[in-house]
């Protein structure tokens, strides 16, 4: 019987074809971002209940500029010209201190389109908002004794929505800030742009310390232009990003201390907000990830979690307790009218725009290195070896993809992941490693248009 062989790939084909299959995931982006516009402004006319101007955003469709506006384009323009090249020869230190920097002028210049007020200083003011309960708290032991009693609605003194939603580290978190003379609008806002763009250092940090360096120095500029920096600036869930991304990045650093430390933080998180259970995930992958001393940072980061899981029960919040009653709350405000079948994938759509069209095609890559690298392992018989075989920039987004779709199938995140998945978001990130050098720059500019073009065009909500 005849039989023939498939000619080899002649010089430049396959990466015509991937470059093709690039553009067919981007095309699926656009298609499931189209149709989630589409279906919501449907639902929206049918008045369904989507409580989403803008959806698959939690927005109003208000184009406009701000003075925040050439300097948003400034940012964008040298961060694309001069990012990619000088993230690749610049000394470490230097760089973690310049992608900040970049990073929050990319942050303020896009809240400052929407003025300085209306962007900043008031964006955490409303009655739903954390620094509405602020002036109420006069004794921090009788509000952490008291806190679960008052995450019901339609009660006397039921907490303000956000308040309600979290556990009280949050709440915490801006009563410090007032303790400590930071009280009001701008401080917090201002709070929460530079421990939310602390991601450009924890997450090269993390990265480099499981021995990734090179992809932490191509995954920089991505971080700087992360598009959800649109929800970072300001909110609280900037703040939440940047405590996960340390927590993350401490789990991975040698050292005895660090891994304690980063439970420390990752406990901290869970009383920041009940879905970073799932930050657990990325935990668990960061640790099988560590080149040594695995049990040792998971006995230290245990550790870590549980001082402070111990200290908020002492003090008198319960974790479960809370979240037992905060699903209750959650059904009785928007959330029971808001439809699963629409948001269960229209979140996904509105996660591209926080992410970055990038995202898919990154993803794709990764998971095809992945795939590679763990039949590598098997045929190797190391199948025990097969995370480390695969390496961070596989493990790590496709860790933060699980959580992300857990999140999503729970039903307890219907809109507004916009700004709730920004602590997975900026690992999904991870994944652009993958991306050839070559056409880095052009992804790039694609995730600073994103966010130029929600900022300017809706008027978006905290």
């Amino acid at each position: 019987m005849r039989t023939t062989t498939r000619p080899p790939d002649a010089p430049g084909r396959a990466p015509t074809r991937r470059r093709r299959v690039d553009l067919t995931v981007l095309g699926v982006e656009a298609a499931l971002l189209l149709l989630a516009v589409a279906v919501g402004a449907v639902l929206n006319a049918r008045d369904t209940g989507l409580h989403a101007d803008a959806a698959p955003l939690y927005a109003t469709w208000r184009p406009h500029l701000g003075w925040g506006t050439p300097a948003a384009v400034l940012v964008a323009v040298v961060t694309v010209g001069a990012g990619v090249r000088w993230a690749s020869t610049a000394r470490w230190g230097p760089l973690l201190g310049t992608a900040w920097l970049a990073s929050a002028a990319w942050t303020l210049s896009l809240a400052l389109v929407d003025g300085w007020s209306a962007g900043l200083t008031e964006r955490l003011t409303p009655q739903a908002e954390y620094l509405h309960e602020v002036p109420g708290v006069t004794d921090v032991p009788a509000m952490l004794a008291g806190f679960t009693g008052r995450i019901l609605d339609f009660q006397p003194d039921s907490w303000s929505t956000h308040t309600a939603g979290h556990p009280p580290g949050a709440l915490l978190f801006f009563v410090g800030l007032d303790r400590v003379g930071l009280g009001g609008g701008t401080a917090a806002a201002l709070a929460c742009v530079l421990l939310g763009t602390s991601v450009t250092v924890s997450v090269p940090v993390a990265l480099r310390a499981l021995g990734a360096e090179p992809a932490a120095r191509a995954v920089l500029p991505f971080l700087v232009l992360l598009p959800g920096a649109v929800w970072v600036g300001a909110s609280a869930d900037g703040v939440f990003t940047g405590v996960v991304a340390a927590g993350l990045a401490l789990l991975a650093v040698r050292g005895r201390l660090a891994p304690a430390a980063g439970g420390l933080l990752l406990g901290v998180a869970l009383h920041l907000s009940y879905g970073f259970v799932l930050v657990g995930v990325l935990a668990v992958a960061v640790l099988a990830l560590r080149p040594a001393g695995r049990v040792a940072a998971l006995a230290a980061g245990l550790a870590g979690v549980g001082t402070v899981v111990v200290a908020f029960t002492m003090a008198g919040f319960w974790w479960w307790d809370g979240y037992r009653l905060v699903v209750e709350r959650y059904y009785q405000g928007w959330a029971a009218d808001r439809p699963y079948g629409y948001w269960v994938w229209a979140n996904l759509a509105a996660l591209l725009l926080c992410a970055g069209p990038t995202v898919g095609p990154a993803l794709r890559r990764a998971v095809a290195a992945g795939v590679v690298a763990v039949r590598s392992a098997w045929r190797s018989a190391t199948l025990r070896l097969a995370a480390r075989a695969a390496g961070p920039t596989v493990v790590l987004p496709v860790a933060a993809a699980v959580a992300v779709l857990a999140a999503d199938l729970s039903g307890l995140s219907k809109a507004e992941v916009e700004r709730i998945w920004l602590p997975f978001a900026v690992w999904l990130l991870v994944a652009t490693a993958h991306l050839p050098a070559a056409t880095r720059r052009w992804w790039l500019a694609g995730q600073a248009v994103t966010a130029l073009a929600v900022n300017h065009l809706l008027w978006t909500v905290s």
